[in-house]
């Protein structure tokens, strides 16, 4: 399937945005649990809604980062934001609908979703 030039630059700027949301150091960090652990459990899904919210919402300050197993794993997937001046919070069990919620919740209005809090760190 031949493209033009115009549809191509589009795809190339998509997924420039995309990258962006993954690389360097913004105000706010969103860190998803990528152990086998947490893909089992459905980190991908997750870590999919998060960008995709991100982007309909066109939030680019935001970096999203990934980690490995932290010994949580009754609780996978798990979702970690960090807001300037606030506490780091971890969220479990976190599926794709929950995933949207926390960042139209917690990362665009700064209200922790306390129901699915498994731990905060200063």
């Amino acid at each position: 399937m031949v493209k033009s030039l115009d549809e191509l630059a589009k795809i190339r700027d998509k997924a420039k945005e995309a990258l962006n949301l993954r690389a360097g150091e913004k105000e706010t960090k969103i860190i998803v649990g990528m152990g086998t652990c947490g893909i089992a459990a459905g980190a991908r899904e997750v870590m999919a809604a998060i960008l995709d919210e991100l982007g309909k919402r066109n939030l680019t300050e935001v970096t999203v980062t990934q980690t490995g197993c932290i010994g949580l794993c009754d609780k996978e997937p798990l979702v970690d934001v960090l807001r300037p001046g606030q506490p780091r919070v971890s969220y479990g069990r976190v599926d794709a609908e929950r995933a949207r919620r926390i960042v139209t919740q917690h990362v665009v209005n700064g209200q922790i979703v306390g129901e699915w809090v498994v731990g905060t760190q200063s």
